[in-house]
């Protein structure tokens, strides 16, 4: 077999492997059609009567559907260390997130915004109660505008907003902030004043237009839609384009785990407290728009006495050892895919490495590193298969031109040969191939990680996650493929030779576009193998000389 048809395919494959993982392993949202920017039309509250003590039925209260957004509605600004949300006096809902630790992709002097009422994006958290006469995330509760900042030496800030009393009952929704944690505390205190118990459910949703976010390129394709976490159903995701579809099938019902949208780097997630029944939904709700929530039963209150209910909201990064802590599973969004069982530990390291050197950059240079000592002997035996073949080389031409109309001729002579020089064709492809998934994972880890949106490594490199402005580092890895194409034997075939020499500037262009951190690594990669290929091909080259002397 002609090693070199081998190595060849391997190289093509490799390539349609990562691009086939770019673009479409995950598929990507659909259109928003134009009517997206219009929120949905409001409907009416549901009216139903809820058991004094209510458990959530097969078929549980449902939440209402995703509302037009009030202009004219108090708006409070909160301040905390790592973000600046708004909170609307409709429904109490935070119709705004801006991350003041993360720039946005397309405006660096701005803040990664994340909630949004409408100005990017439609993507609200909404809150609300099911039952008669009882505030939903339509309602417009009392509210004093202005700001509301956690104050230094301040852990937390309690935010109170009061609906209108109905019929003896009395509503109140707070909002607990909490310094150094993207996590909120949404909360409903209930007072029956009436004379009869009080039976109701909450919900608490994420309501998402399906537009993609900024970051999502034609090269960097990720997931962006709902996902579900349950003990017994695992970790489900579900496109926008499968819920407008309903298409999509998931754990309803369960007495734990949590719903939420994900978006490349970050999530918006519902987290209900230990254990207890609770329904969740997904559904497009019109206009563009989906809801991904989760229904609580209320306990049932009796005449005279109050109730709580509760759940948190996680609105922020993908900060996988933070999310572990959360909640079980939560730290699932950061997804590897089937390649997670490498991916993981190999993340596990770069995180390692970063707290020793401090620069995510020279992490993953370390990191590159550590990959080729792991591989030293298995590259090693693949150089010396492709030196062994630059030897031959003039041997093996001179078959082709001998044999080169019978094809069975040429081929035994050439395993003759590989015989004789003691080389296996296979040699220099097996190596290749058992690094692939590590190479592939190594891909993921720094597409998904979010340390390393916004992170700087040294020069005109100021953000890891996005492609190099000047293009110097694509420019130089193709500089070094070309080099490598250079050391390796040459094909005996003209057509391949041309291919092998045009597969420098096909990775170029393709790596242009790629995020720095990437194209990093595989310059580094590559800059190891010449220095390791050209130290075995001379020490062989010269043996195979020494030989041909003697």
């Amino acid at each position: 077999m002609d090693t070199q048809r081998i190595i060849l395919l391997l190289i093509f494959s490799f390539s349609l492997v990562m691009l086939w993982e770019a673009w479409q392993r995950h598929s990507a949202p659909p259109t928003v059609p134009e009517q997206a920017g219009k929120p949905a039309p409001v409907t009416p509250a549901p009216s139903m009567a809820v058991p004094a003590v209510p458990a959530v039925p097969a078929a549980a209260p449902t939440a209402p559907n995703a509302p037009e957004v009030n202009a004219k509605a108090a708006l409070a600004t909160v301040r905390t260390d790592l973000f600046v949300a708004q909170v609307s006096s409709q429904g109490g809902d935070i119709v705004s997130m801006d991350l003041t630790g993360y720039r946005a992709t397309e405006d660096k002097q701005r803040n990664f915004r994340l909630l949004d009422s409408g100005e990017k994006h439609v993507y609200l958290a909404q809150t609300g109660l099911i039952g008669i006469g009882l505030p939903n995330h339509r309602t417009v509760f009392s509210l004093a505008p202005g700001t509301y900042e956690l104050k230094p030496g301040e852990q937390t800030l309690q935010l109170r907003l009061d609906a209108r009393e109905s019929n003896g009952i009395r509503v109140s929704k707070l909002l607990t902030f909490r310094r150094g944690s993207y996590a909120i505390e949404v909360a409903y205190e209930i007072v029956n004043g009436g004379s009869n118990p009080l039976g109701a459910h909450a919900y608490f949703q994420l309501t998402r237009d399906g537009v993609a976010p900024p970051s999502e390129t034609s090269t960097m394709s990720t997931f962006t839609g709902a996902a579900v976490y349950t003990d017994v159903g695992k970790f489900q995701k579900m496109t926008f384009e499968d819920l407008a579809k309903g298409s999509v099938k998931f754990e309803t019902t369960a007495d734990n785990g949590w719903i939420g949208i994900v978006q490349h780097y970050f999530v918006a997630a519902w987290l209900p407290p230990g254990k207890g029944q609770r329904e969740f939904y997904a559904r497009p709700v019109g206009g563009g728009l989906y809801s991904a929530g989760v229904i609580l039963p209320v306990s049932g209150i009796a005449p005279g006495s109050r109730g709580t209910i509760a759940a948190t909201l996680y609105a922020g990064p993908q900060e996988q050892d933070k999310l572990a802590a959360l909640a079980p599973g939560l730290d699932l969004v950061v997804d590897y895919g089937w390649l997670t069982v490498i991916a993981a530990p190999i993340f596990w390291v770069l995180q390692w490495l970063h707290r020793l050197v401090g620069n995510w950059g020279w992490s993953i240079i370390l990191l590159t590193v550590l990959i080729k000592l792991m591989f030293f002997p298995l590259s090693a035996a693949s150089y010396k298969s492709m030196a062994r073949m630059r030897v031959v080389t003039p041997k093996m031409m001179k078959i082709k031109e001998m044999f080169g109309n019978d094809r069975a001729r040429m081929n035994q002579e050439m395993m003759a040969l590989y015989k004789k020089e003691k080389i296996n064709p296979l040699g220099g492809c097996l190596p290749i191939v058992i690094q692939i998934p590590v190479f592939i994972s190594l891909y993921w880890v720094l597409l998904a990680s979010v340390e390393m949106l916004g992170a700087p490594w040294v020069l005109w490199i100021h953000d890891l996650s996005t492609k190099d402005p000047y293009y110097v580092l694509p420019l130089i890895m193709g500089a070094t493929m070309f080099v490598q194409t250079k050391l390796n034997p040459t094909p005996p075939d003209p057509i391949q030779a041309k291919v092998m020499l045009a597969m420098p500037i096909v990775f170029t262009v393709m790596f242009l576009f790629f995020p720095a951190g990437l194209v990093l690594y595989w310059t580094v990669n590559n800059v190891l193998s010449i220095a390791q290929q050209w130290q075995i091909t001379r020490m062989i080259e010269s043996g195979g000389k020494a030989s041909s002397a003697g």
